[in-house]
């Protein structure tokens, strides 16, 4: 078995670090949202489909324009005599302006934009989501440059930085909610009516949100500088390279369109439940899909996502010089550190899903109805993060069609499944049905994306992907078994329950069971020798031993 590259463990730990400090806060930032306005109410829906119109957007142009193509087009610029710096200039000063462009489309669109993404919602709530809108779309001109300015340095091998700078955005965030409940007062079960929502709050809430996305994006240029760099607009874009590269993406802007397609929906269905608060309060819509959304990419963020950004540089070098053993056991190795966390975070969310739905949600019946949704999302986090690193296993091959035709086949399912459960499901349980309709299809493109890698690279040999994943499978079943275990010594999760009751004891148990859980997990794993756990302590023992000196 190989073992991690260290190189690659050291970057990985960088982003990790950042992401989990970013991830801690953001976390905090949803609870102190979730103190603001709520969860499973009308305001929160308002704003949660508002400040979700930027992501979808940055999506379609990010990741059809840039994540497929710019790593490998940057790492083949190098090779010129500027060592690729005219690439980046011209590529950045059309990015800018593609960007500002489109910001300024879609902002003015802010009214369409929201009635597409809702359903039977009252005249006032769409108005309140139009609002906030407008503070809110903005934010998609510095999420782009906050991609591109990030995807240049992890061209260049720095990696920390692009991790990093999310820290930024939400301690602006959060300084701007906590102005907002200290201003006008919290209110988590939603007693304030839309009415009430006036110029001031929506500035303060929205507003502060946008100005931690523009802080998040300019920080980059500091980092920019400590490597060489300079921001440099040219607008000479003809006879540079850059056709190539947006030929490229063509595919890659097809299969991002089709997601939008599949989250225009979802969103489009699960706004529909809030109609049934009438006659039950908590019912589980589009904000709390996002909320579970968040629970669902801590993990992934986390580890997923720094070691394919990680490993991805590597795969485009590989790619470019021949050497496709290396391309795929760098492949396989970060697809089984992949399945090590995600085969223990999935079961570990599941059984905490309630205490966790707590910290958000003050009353038992919201507590239940976020903390099903939760749980049923986690079903698709190990295909999930494979789809990410196979996807990028193929940008590293610029083979940017292949991931589109798997991506479809997921969207099809996907919209099949939310509509049908649009119409058959009482809208008490919409959301939850939507989020196993996600895994159930999330899973299916996994399988199909990793069969069609396999026949495109000739094969994975005995590298052990499945091997290893078997064992971690095994790993968790008495890990899982022990936080049930725990969790009903503590008292169930039951209305009243010691881990249901309070944020304290929620909080409380949530520590108690991860831990026994991730002991139970680490010792049975060590039992059934799996590599992957000694290769990750040796990787932290190569960057905070002896391995750090030599950095």
């Amino acid at each position: 078995m190989s073992e991690l590259n260290p190189s690659v463990t050291r970057s990985s730990l960088v982003m990790a670090s950042g992401t989990i400090v970013s991830r801690i806060l953001g976390f905090a930032r949803a609870v102190l949202l979730a103190a603001a306005i709520g969860v499973t109410t009308d305001a929160a829906d308002a704003f949660g489909v508002a400040n979700q119109l930027p992501n979808n957007v940055y999506a379609i142009i990010v990741g059809g324009v840039l994540n497929a193509v710019l790593v490998p087009q940057l790492v083949k610029a190098r090779k010129g005599a500027d060592g690729g710096k005219g690439y980046i200039d011209r590529f950045v000063t059309l990015a800018i302006t593609v960007f500002f462009s489109v910001t300024l489309v879609f902002t003015i669109a802010a009214p369409l934009l929201v009635r597409l993404y809702t359903s039977g919602w009252s005249e006032d709530q769409l108005a309140l989501a139009t609002a906030f809108a407008y503070w809110c779309l903005p934010q998609l001109f510095f999420y782009g440059l906050y991609s591109v300015f990030g995807e240049v340095l992890n061209s260049r091998k720095a990696f920390g930085p692009f991790m990093w700078a999310p820290v930024l955005n939400n301690v602006v965030s959060l300084a701007g909610l906590g102005a907002f409940i200290l201003i006008f007062a919290a209110d988590p079960t939603g007693e304030r009516a839309i009415s009430e929502w006036g110029a001031d709050r929506i500035t303060l809430l929205a507003g502060s949100a946008t100005l931690g996305v523009a802080a998040q994006a300019l920080i980059l240029l500091v980092s920019w500088r400590r490597i060489g760099l300079k921001l440099s607009l040219n607008f000479q874009w003809r006879g540079f390279g850059l056709g190539p590269a947006l030929r490229a993406a063509s595919w890659s802007l097809g299969m991002v369109l089709v997601t939008q397609i599949g989250g225009l929906v979802q969103t489009a269905v699960a706004s529909t439940a809030a109609a049934e608060r009438a006659s039950s309060p908590a019912v589980a819509s589009v904000a709390a899909a996002a909320i579970a959304w968040l629970i669902f990419m801590l993990p992934h963020s986390v580890v997923t996502v720094s070691i394919a950004t990680a490993y991805f540089t590597r795969m485009a070098e590989h790619n470019q010089a021949g050497r496709i053993e290396d391309f795929k056991r760098d492949l396989t190795t970060g697809l089984r550190v992949i399945a090590l966390v995600s085969v223990f975070s999935t079961a570990t969310l599941i059984v905490l899903s309630y205490p966790i739905a707590r910290v958000f949600v003050g009353e038992y019946p919201a507590t239940a109805a976020l903390g099903n949704v939760i749980a049923a999302f986690m079903l698709g986090l190990l295909p999930f993060s494979f789809v990410y690193m196979i996807q990028r296993a193929f940008f590293a091959l610029e083979d940017t069609k292949t991931p589109f035709i798997f991506t479809s086949v997921q969207i099809a399912i996907h919209i099949a499944g939310s509509v049908t459960m649009g119409f058959v499901m009482p809208k008490q349980y919409l959301v939850v049905s939507i989020a196993l309709v996600t895994a159930f299809s999330i899973t299916i493109q996994g399988l199909v994306g990793y069969s069609m890698l396999k026949r495109r690279i000739g094969g994975l040999g005995g590298l052990g992907v499945g091997p290893a994943v078997g064992k971690f499978l095994l790993a968790v079943i008495p890990a899982a078994a022990s936080g049930v275990g725990i969790m009903f010594a503590l008292g169930g999760i039951g209305a009243g329950a010691f881990p249901v009751d309070k944020v304290l004891t929620a909080v409380a148990s949530s520590a108690a069971v991860g831990l026994a859980m991730g002991l139970v997990y680490a010792a049975f794993l060590w039992l059934l020798k799996a590599g992957e756990l000694r290769e990750v302590f040796a990787g932290l023992r190569g960057r905070f031993g002896a391995g750090n000196k030599a950095d």
